[in-house]
């Protein structure tokens, strides 16, 4: 599986309490980790089984170390696309409230990316997540006939020459995008998440339907969406059906919100369903 978009670096303290403006708070538990969609959704795939190659843009900042070396850890292959004396990786501070998974983020995104992909694509599936847009658009041209899932968080200008390549856009409850709609731009399948809500889903040819997503006590919510992605990646190249893509990808995020922290759910999904 090749995945290609944002790598950050994420600072993770969980407390009893989200502080208010201007209170100071004392956390329960500090974690670094490797951050953003791509980069989650590859930790995912590799966890499921799947060989996850990440295409980003870390450098060769002392933070981006500590990025790689998490992926490293959980048997992601980074292949680093930052040109010579580039900044640091960006820098995500998270707040989780202990009680419910309930979290924060205060993160800085790509903008100004102009990383590009001048390859071939190796892979049963490609993922993107727009946040290097001319990374996203040159890795979905050279994807040819293979599978390209867009992880649609927010409309980026970049969608309006992305999504014509694209094969299946997930999208968050929050996704809107200008006329004319996805399935006009060329999407086959359309899949929009509503956190606990059921999973609706939509296909070019008039199919739809909606899925319902398992009921559990959430103990983490961070990088859940993320996670989804990298599961429904994994599952269109061993699934047949849109549900049972979503159904899989659905109990997947299930067990990670399960679970304290930005990795140890991962050792709960490995094995899932491998070939």
């Amino acid at each position: 599986m090749l995945l290609a978009g944002l790598c950050t670096v994420d600072v993770v303290q969980r407390v009893d309490e989200l502080p208010a403006p201007g209170e100071k708070v004392q956390s329960l538990q500090v974690d670094v980790a490797a951050g953003g969609p791509a980069t989650n959704a590859a930790v995912t795939a590799a966890a499921l089984g799947a060989e996850a190659t990440l295409l980003t843009v870390l450098g060769a900042h002392p933070l981006a170390a500590l990025a790689r070396a998490d992926l490293e850890a959980h048997g992601v292959r980074v292949v680093d696309l930052a040109p010579e004396g580039s900044d640091p990786p960006p820098v995500s501070a998270v707040a989780v409230r202990d009680r419910d998974g309930e979290r924060t983020v205060v993160s800085r995104n790509a903008a100004g990316s102009e990383a590009t992909w001048n390859g071939t694509v190796d892979a049963d599936v490609v993922l993107v997540d727009g946040h290097h847009p001319g990374l996203a658009l040159s890795v979905a041209r050279a994807a040819g006939d293979i599978p390209v899932v867009l992880d649609a968080g927010s409309w980026k200008p970049v969608l309006d020459d992305l999504l014509p390549l694209v094969d299946v856009a997930a999208c968050s409850a929050h996704f809107t995008a200008p006329e004319p709609g996805l399935h006009e731009r060329g999407v086959g399948t359309v899949i929009t998440t509503a956190g606990p809500g059921p999973v609706r889903w939509s296909t070019a040819d008039g199919g739809s339907g909606e899925v319902a997503v398992p009921a559990v006590a959430a103990r983490d919510t961070l990088g859940a969406g993320d996670v989804w992605h990298g599961a429904l990646a994994v599952a269109v190249t061993r699934e047949r059906t849109v549900t049972d893509r979503i159904r899989f990808a659905n109990e997947v995020a299930a067990e990670r919100v399960r679970h304290v922290g930005p990795r140890s759910w991962t050792t709960a999904i490995a094995g899932r369903n491998r070939t």
